[in-house]
């Protein structure tokens, strides 16, 4: 499981020219589910994008985490970050989990991050929608977070 973190100033998406989600100060999530991930990878990586210490303190140094900062998280399920990008020109997906499964990892993680930081402080893209997502980079900070799993 992948997480791609940018801390921003404000985030948004959009489906088909309507607002489905939209954050003031916090974190924007591309979240990737791969195929093997499953319920521990969720709550590994929810714990840490969560407590990751991304944002500065009164000095100046990314010290404090979105937990600390009580900031907003706006969670894009991003099947692209599953690709496999070893060889050639074009990206493969045979690591990516197949729909379903990946549908019901983002809806975990999702409700893992609203039981963690709060309901009110938790936005979504729409899983298999085609999105656009607009931010606000602060910084620019970005981190690419990962929760590894084992084949099985």
């Amino acid at each position: 499981m992948k997480g791609l973190v940018q801390r921003v100033s404000s985030a948004s998406v959009t489906v088909e020219g309507e607002l489905i989600g939209d954050i003031s100060a916090g974190l924007l999530l591309l979240l990737g589910i791969e195929r093997h991930d499953g319920p521990d990878q969720v709550r590994a990586l929810c714990r840490k994008i969560l407590t990751y210490r991304i944002f500065p303190d009164p000095t100046g140094r990314m010290n404090l985490s979105l937990l600390d900062t009580q900031g907003e998280l706006l969670v894009v399920p991003q099947f692209t970050l599953a690709a496999d990008t070893g060889s050639g020109t074009r990206p493969g997906f045979s690591a990516a989990a197949p729909p379903d499964k990946a549908r019901s990892l983002f809806e975990l993680f999702t409700q893992e991050a609203r039981d963690q930081l709060g309901g009110g402080k938790v936005r979504i893209g729409r899983f298999g929608a085609d999105m656009k997502v607009a931010l606000i980079n602060d910084g620019p900070v970005t981190f690419l977070l990962e929760a590894t799993s084992a084949p099985t």
